[in-house]
């Protein structure tokens, strides 16, 4: 008879470079990548029905001990796996077929530019196709009057359409400028086989900023016809990645308002020159501006509950973790200014305790997508000042990555963005009231069944009929 039994070691992931000039990033990066396999070990997970001989053994031979954090689990580990978990047995048991929807504002339009040139988009993922933004780049390839596209990448899909359009553009005569990450956690080694396939191609790649992780979602296409040219901007809370945008929920503008297509241009040149110094008047750019004018973007709401005007904010992020701003948060629930976070990961704010922060309520959507816009509502006085951004409010995002916040100027486009909070924060299905005493229950299900994401659904498929 023989037992089996599973064991999962997880090292120290953290990479180190040196300062020696001579060596390439590329080097450097593969070099630490390889030192990765033969890390410190941070975690130990072990079958809880394996005999204590034999984990004795293990440990001994892995030279660990109990006090490297050695935790008995179940007989299967790698949870990630089930993102691919295959559809087998009673289909009740599966959640319902939700196909992205296609662009209400593209369908039946041969030239997504041409869309883009009339009117601002705002595209939801995965509740929409990320086919569009494959689409745009496909047409920017193949127009003969498009002259460059710039785009920076952080993770791509494994079979990527996206540097399937960007070699194409290059075969056709276009100038392209590819920002690649190659610090992107666990994607360091795809991301170095994709800088390669792109320079082998005659594609123009700069590896990030030095110091700064380049982590905004960013296009940029320039296209001359005479004497007129004209520049079409993407700016996305998510990745270039057909895969995960079926399960991503995002947001992407699509724009070609030279109020934000100049600063991106102004972007993409800082990321070829970086010595430059840069202003940017829209764009939230960090580490520039993005903490200052959020700053000042709170302060407006207090002033105006001072004078007794109405003021709230609303935000759906990933992650609420820096110290600065949940103090300004704080100050501002105490000045009357009524705050709603969504926020799905780690809230290191505390809402709701008496005395520091009545005035803020906060709740966690953990459902079938996986929440990832960072949305930002700010009153006003009753003009909403709407953004979507790249960036959580964690003091990496803010001061040591390079990350893009942008305003929304259309009126249509911020009452869906309106629209879509509300239809979140009234879910109570799969939604937890996060409160001070960290039990972090579901919300009631007092009334009907409201299930956020699939109320959402329905949002964007009335739009579409």
């Amino acid at each position: 008879a023989y037992d089996a039994y599973t064991i999962k070691l997880t090292r120290d992931a953290e990479l180190d470079f040196d300062d020696d000039i001579s060596t390439g990033m590329v080097s450097k990066l593969q070099k630490s990548l390889d030192d990765r396999k033969s890390g410190d070990p941070v975690r130990f997970v072990y079958d809880n029905t394996m005999p204590e001989d034999l984990l004795k053994l293990i440990c001994n031979r892995l030279n660990i001990n109990k006090k490297d954090n050695l935790i008995p689990g179940g007989r299967y580990h790698n949870f990630k796996d089930f993102m691919s978990f295959p559809a087998i047995g009673n289909k009740k048991l599966c959640n319902e077929a939700l196909p992205p929807l296609p662009h209400p504002n593209f369908v039946n339009e041969v030239s997504p530019l041409s869309v883009i040139k009339k009117m601002d988009s705002l595209v939801f993922f995965p509740y929409q196709s990320f086919n569009l933004i494959i689409d745009v780049l496909r047409e920017a390839a193949i127009d003969p009057y498009v002259k460059s596209i710039k785009i920076n990448l952080y993770r791509v899909a494994k079979d990527s359409k996206v540097i399937n359009a960007l070699i194409n553009a290059v075969k056709n005569g276009k100038s392209v400028t590819v920002i690649i990450e190659l610090q992107a956690r666990f994607d360091e080694k795809a991301n170095i086989y994709w800088a390669n396939v792109l320079q082998e191609e005659g594609v123009k790649v700069i590896f990030g900023v030095e110091g700064l992780k380049v982590h905004s979602k960013l296009i940029l296409i320039t296209r001359k016809k005479g004497k007129t040219e004209q520049q079409f901007a993407h700016i996305g809370t998510g990745n270039f990645n057909e895969n995960t945008a079926k399960i991503y929920g995002d947001v992407s503008l699509l724009t070609s308002d030279s109020r934000i297509t100049g600063e991106v241009d102004r972007l993409f040149d800082f990321f070829k020159n970086t010595y430059k110094s840069r202003r940017y008047n829209h764009l939230l750019v960090s580490p520039m501006s993005t903490r200052r004018k959020l700053v000042s973007l709170i302060n407006t709401e207090i002033k105006n509950a001072k004078k007794g005007k109405e003021a709230y904010i609303t935000l759906k992020l990933n992650n609420l973790v820096d110290e600065e701003l949940i103090k300004k948060l704080y100050e501002a629930g105490n000045e009357g200014v009524k705050i709603k976070l969504i926020i799905r990961g780690i809230c290191s704010l505390v809402p709701g305790k008496k005395g520091i922060s009545e005035n803020i309520e906060a709740i966690s959507i953990v459902d079938r997508f996986l929440e990832h816009a960072r949305v930002l509502v700010f009153c006003n006085g009753g003009d909403p000042s709407c953004f979507i951004s790249s960036a959580d409010w964690m003091e990496r995002n803010l001061d040591r990555r390079i990350e893009v916040t942008t305003p929304i100027f259309d009126k249509k486009l911020k009452k869906m963005l309106l629209d879509m909070l509300e239809i979140q924060w009234k879910g109570n299905v799969k939604v937890r009231i996060l409160d001070d005493k960290q039990k972090n229950n579901y919300r009631p299900k007092t009334g009907d069944v409201f299930r956020a994401q699939l109320e959402t659904y329905k949002y964007f498929q009335n739009i579409l009929s």
